[in-house]
């Protein structure tokens, strides 16, 4: 095995049936405990290993595995509690992309995921290494490892030699290989949960006597909510609490609990965790505050071990609301209402909000999450629940963190085509806006980062609570609209006014009406009303008019959603009208969304029960229905739009570009900015177009490079280069429009001057065309991963704070965001024509390819991007590296 396999960390991931392993690299100690993988097996599932029943065939097998390390040599093994259930293997022979592979799984545990899970990190591993193939041989009647190979999602070929099959797997990386791992994940990961939200049996543990305390308010929770299975306490000093049995550890309880909650002091709860662990608890629900860095540690720790899923510390609890089940262990005031939100969040606060928020619309919730510090499971884990459970309509989230964002991104993009997924955007600062107007590297920032998440995964990011709930409503309640054409109606010409304006600060249209459906509306209005938009029916329309109205402007094509203001008049209250029964009373299931605003309503927002079981969403404030609204449309914009790919890319050469990221980082152990030479070496790898140029040491090579690039009195510009010089310091290193060799050597005289002994080189180029400046640039962020952005360049990058950023790898859609961003756009059309969007929209993706590709590279700023009709072109490149290992974020492991 490689050294650098033997570097790589133990993971914990997930099998079929959601037990816990670990995958870690083989080590020498390990060879006595592979003998016995191989020596417990059946003598079939040997034959089947080795092809023949050789009593040595044990021994050689860990005598491999736990040899010296090689070149091109990998074993991963998988644990359970100290014991090796699984190797998995591969050699290329020391040369070649290709290597063979093999497999080994101990009896007992076929059919659980332990070899595909194995082969999975084999791939990854692999393909780091530039391997491009596995080779499998198997008996023909291997039935078990060949369906193995076929379902990995990989392009796998069969050739049939004699009894034996030779299987050649291709190492492709393509999202039918990625759909069929998220699948093997998703069905791991809801299996895991299980035992945490739907518990058949529950222990709290530190359940206390005392009034007030923690464990006996969630003991108390689980029986007054009507809980259905069994519930123990765990108190050493009582024989019961509140009714329930108390026994003085976990381990002397009658029956084992599936779920245990943790309400101890923060030095005891590593210790219970490891007790519930060796009594074969699957879940811990850890209530506990103030765990300091080794108890964190020793918890997960314990967790990991024993294969139990976590949610906490510092937690306010889980409900599942099904009515066969009714579990309610958290210390919200009141018992949720049964529905159809899932709601996952960190801070027990927003879920008590949440909760009682859902609860009050009559949205009701089917599982809750408080996930605190969220040392294990997260919001990815949650929208996986609830994209499985049958019953989640509605996903609500508020997460502070994101432990794995380009997971979560990928499960967000699955299940918001199903059902929307709301969250508040936490955290925004005027710090983003600003960090936009300056270079394209410090652009990004923590809010450029989580917005570009949630933009491209289709997540509706609300700007708080209240907005969340606001938008719950109507999505729940009414269907989506085809646009973001609205038609006010109003019996109140100024309340119409405020509606317009809400609406147009949201980016809704108000189109005018056609004169065939002015004629229309005016038909049915009272005398004075105004058929416009706003449509103002004046205090003396009834209620059937209303009713009326609002029917015909849905009839009307030009129209996506209709919002009905409404104030109280005295003329409505005379005659018996029920204005908000003219909209209640017609089917609430129409094929556009309808929602009213009422400003003496007391509440922020409610739902009207309308005719047919459905409601009618109603506001406040005209700015909220607005916002709900266009929220709505931007959700429907989105999924009306087909899922975006990541195109492939001619001519990336991305094995040489890890080779120069590498021999870079062997000289410069911390890092730093590429030279220029290296610089324009790494770009060539991925076909980024550079302007033409030259590199001179001394004067007399700057004249020559000069001479040759534009002839003698051609226009040439001149950069110095010194180690270390960053690009903000640019205008200080460079001279334009130099002409001839008197200029030529003046301008080199100038730089050797300006950077005495520091100065090892000029860059020449020829004086770049007209054309449009942008920029473009990505920063690897720690969390997020790499963030490709893209604005104005030139003198315009300092100006204006609209750099739009996205999450690489980028798709055609992203790409297509990118360049179409609202003060972009309008530079595209080019002073001398349109630019060449085609070149610009590859620049981008060969960017993000680049970054992809390589985590090293902590900061790219090209700035100017010179576009043309004819082409783009990057006159200035800038590349910071940074030691990183690559980690491929979408390996399936725990946290």
């Amino acid at each position: 095995m490689s050294q650098d396999t033997l570097d790589r960390p133990a993971v914990h991931a997930l099998l079929a049936d959601g037990t816990t392993v670990c995958i870690r690299p083989v080590i020498p100690a390990d060879h006595g405990r592979l003998r016995e993988l191989y020596e417990e097996m059946s003598p079939e599932n040997l034959r089947l290993r080795f092809f023949s029943l050789s009593p040595r065939s044990a021994g050689r097998a860990a005598d491999r595995a736990c040899a010296p390390a090689r070149p091109g040599y990998r074993a991963l093994l998988a644990e359970r509690q100290g014991q090796v259930i699984g190797l998995a293997e591969y050699d290329t022979g020391g040369t070649g992309d290709e290597a063979e592979i093999s497999i080994a799984v101990c009896d007992g545990l076929h059919h659980r995921g332990v070899g595909t899970l194995l082969v999975e990190h084999l791939v990854s591993a692999a393909r780091a290494e530039g391997v491009t193939a596995f080779i499998a041989d198997a008996l023909g009647e291997n039935r078990e490892v060949l369906r193995l190979f076929a379902d990995l999602g990989l392009r796998t070929a069969r050739r049939i030699e004699g009894p034996e099959v030779r299987c050649t797997i291709r190492l492709d990386e393509d999202d039918t290989y990625m759909a069929a791992v998220e699948a093997r994940g998703r069905g791991a990961d809801v299996a895991s949960l299980e035992p945490l939200l739907r518990p058949h049996v529950v222990a709290v543990v530190g359940a206390g006597r005392r009034p007030g305390s923690v464990g006996r308010a969630i003991l108390h929770h689980l029986k007054s909510g009507g809980y259905s299975g069994r519930v123990f306490a765990v108190n050493p000093h009582a024989d019961h609490v509140l009714g329930t049995p108390s026994y003085p550890r976990v381990g002397a309880l009658p029956r084992t609990p599936d779920l245990a909650v943790v309400v101890v002091p923060a030095p005891a709860v590593a210790a219970t965790a490891e007790e519930c662990g060796r009594a074969g608890v699957r879940a811990l629900l850890v209530v506990t505050t103030g765990l300091d860095a080794g108890q964190a540690r020793a918890l997960l720790a314990a967790c990991r071990t024993y294969g139990m899923r976590l949610v906490g510390p510092n937690c306010l609890g889980v409900s599942h609301t099904d009515p066969a089940l009714r579990l309610d262990a958290t210390l919200a005031a009141d018992h949720p209402l049964p529905g159809t939100a899932g709601v996952a969040v960190q801070s027990g606060g927003v879920g008590i909000a949440l909760l009682g928020g859902l609860s009050r619309l009559g949205i009701g919730v089917s599982s809750f999450a408080s996930l605190g510090d969220k040392y294990d499971v997260s919001g990815n884990d949650m929208l996986q629940w609830w994209e499985s459970d049958g019953r989640t309509d509605l996903a609500l989230l508020h997460l502070e963190s994101f432990g794995s964002p380009r997971a979560f991104s990928r499960t967000a993009r699955r299940v918001t085509r199903r059902m929307p997924v709301l969250t508040v955007d936490a955290g925004r600062t005027d710090a983003g806006r600003r960090a936009a107007a300056s270079h394209t590297a410090a652009a990004a920032t923590g809010t450029m980062t989580r917005q570009a998440l949630f933009t491209q995964a289709g997540i509706t990011a609300t700007r708080s609570i209240g907005e969340l709930l606001e938008t719950a409503a109507l999505l729940h309640a009414q269907p989506l609209p085809a646009g973001n054409r609205v038609a006010i109606v109003t019996n109140a010409g100024g309340a119409g006014v405020l509606a317009a304006d809400a609406c147009a600060e949201e980016g809704l249209v108000l189109p005018p009406l056609t004169p065939e459906v002015v004629d229309d509306l005016l038909a049915v209005l009272p005398e004075g009303a105004v058929a416009g938009n706003p449509v103002d029916t004046t205090a003396a329309v009834t209620e059937d008019g209303l009713a009326d109205v609002v029917a015909r402007l849905m009839r009307h094509p030009g129209v996506d959603a209709v919002l009905v203001v409404l104030v109280p008049t005295a003329v409505a209250a005379a005659t018996g009208d029920d204005l908000v029964r003219a909209l209640t009373s017609a089917p609430a299931h129409r094929a556009k969304p309808v929602a009213a605003v009422r400003l003496e309503q007391d509440l922020p927002v409610t739902l009207l029960p309308a005719a047919e079981g459905g409601a009618i969403p109603s506001y406040t404030e005209p700015q909220a229905a607005a916002r709900a609204l266009a929220h709505a449309a931007r959700r429907a914009a989105w999924l009306a739009r087909p899922a975006g790919t990541v195109p492939g890319l001619d001519g990336a050469d991305t094995a040489r570009a890890r080779r120069i990221t590498e021999t870079f980082l062997r000289a410069h152990e911390d890092g730093g900015w590429l030279d220029p030479r290296t610089c324009a070496d790494l770009l060539a790898c991925y076909g980024i177009p550079q302007l033409p140029w030259a590199w001179a040491e001394n004067e007399d090579d700057a004249v020559v490079a000069a001479r040759r690039l534009c002839g003698a009195d051609g226009r040439v510009v001149m950069k110095a280069h010194r180690p270390g010089l960053p690009p903000k310091s640019r205008p200080h290193a460079v001279h334009l429009d130099v002409r001839g060799e008197a200029q030529v050597r003046a301008a080199f005289q100038d730089f050797a001057t300006r950077f005495a002994g520091l100065l090892t080189g000029v860059v020449i180029q020829p004086l770049a065309a007209r054309g449009t400046e942008l920029s473009a640039g990505a920063v690897q962020d720690e969390v997020f991963g790499p963030l490709v952005l893209f604005g104005p360049g030139g003198t315009a990058t300092g100006m204006l704070a609209d750099h739009a950023g996205r999450l690489a790898p980028l798709t055609d859609n992203d790409v297509h965001d990118l360049i179409t961003a609202p003060r972009c756009a309008p530079l595209l059309s080019g002073a001398d024509g349109p630019v060449d969007l085609a070149a610009l929209e590859q620049l981008l993706l060969r960017l993000s390819r680049m970054v992809s590709d390589l985590p090293q590279l902590a900061e790219v700023d090209f700035d100017p991007v010179l576009a043309a009709p004819d082409g783009v072109t990057v006159l200035d490149a800038h590349v910071r590296l940074l030691p990183r290992e690559p980690q491929d974020p979408y390996l399936r492991r725990l946290r």
